[in-house]
């Protein structure tokens, strides 16, 4: 059971000082009936109000985001606009799973569930992830063979074998590392450079292309249920 200053705390991202403030001015209901206890547990069955609008706990949220570029992948930033900015929720805690380059667009999630960023980017599990490239001259046969095999970019150690196909004049890469701009550098390494890239999809998810860029959703039952290994 969870007190009700927690459960306010909870549902609107307040500190727990102004969820005793919102008990303390009358404002919270269980049921139709004023509570005024911050230390009151909540009860499966409760219906807590505020202001007469029923709260709903959930335990973490989940958002996916059409990232545009001019956006840094942060929580926060001292120069730059975040693609935090763009969320319209007031939960803490939430932060973006993985980074997307400043000028990079596309799917990109967003939540507070630690276990679930922790699994989707750790190393051992190998997400997928396809983006959209391109480049400033088309890529080669030659240099797409190599993008299959694993490709030198000055680490320790080549890429990861990757999936690469034409997308008209672009292609479609699918990478299962997060190295630091990974993509560009594959593509650098190559002798070529990337003008655009877009993320299409990140392990199950895929971006949804009826949101434009600088929205964002929760995501549906469906979605939640095919990233449930992860959770």
């Amino acid at each position: 059971m969870m007190r009700l200053d927690g459960y306010l705390c909870s549902c609107k991202g307040v500190t727990r000082s102004e969820a005793k403030k919102l008990i303390k001015e009358k404002r919270v209901k269980i049921g139709d009936t004023v509570v005024n206890d911050s230390s009151y547990h909540v009860k499966e069955d409760d219906i807590i109000k505020l202001d007469d609008e029923i709260l709903t706990y959930e335990e973490y949220i989940y958002i996916i985001l059409n990232k545009p570029a001019g956006y840094v992948t942060a929580r926060n930033d001292e120069r730059q606009s975040t693609v935090m900015e763009l969320i319209d929720e007031d939960r803490k805690n939430l932060s973006p799973v993985g980074r997307l380059d400043i000028d990079t667009e596309g799917l990109l999630l967003i939540t507070d569930n630690g276990k679930l960023n922790h699994n989707m980017l750790s190393p051992s599990k190998h997400v997928d992830k396809c983006y959209l490239v391109r480049c400033a001259r088309d890529v080669s046969d030659e240099d797409m063979n190599a993008l299959r095999n694993g490709i030198d970019i000055g680490d320790d150690k080549p890429t990861l074998p990757a999936k690469c196909e034409r997308f008209g004049s672009d292609i479609l890469l699918t990478i299962h590392e997060g190295r630091f701009h990974q993509v560009k550098r594959m593509l650098l390494a190559t002798g070529n450079e990337v003008v655009y890239l877009k993320r299409l999809s990140f392990g199950p998810l895929k971006l949804d292309e009826s949101l434009r860029p600088g929205e964002s959703r929760r995501l549906t039952k469906e979605e939640l249920g095919s990233i449930k290994d992860y959770l």
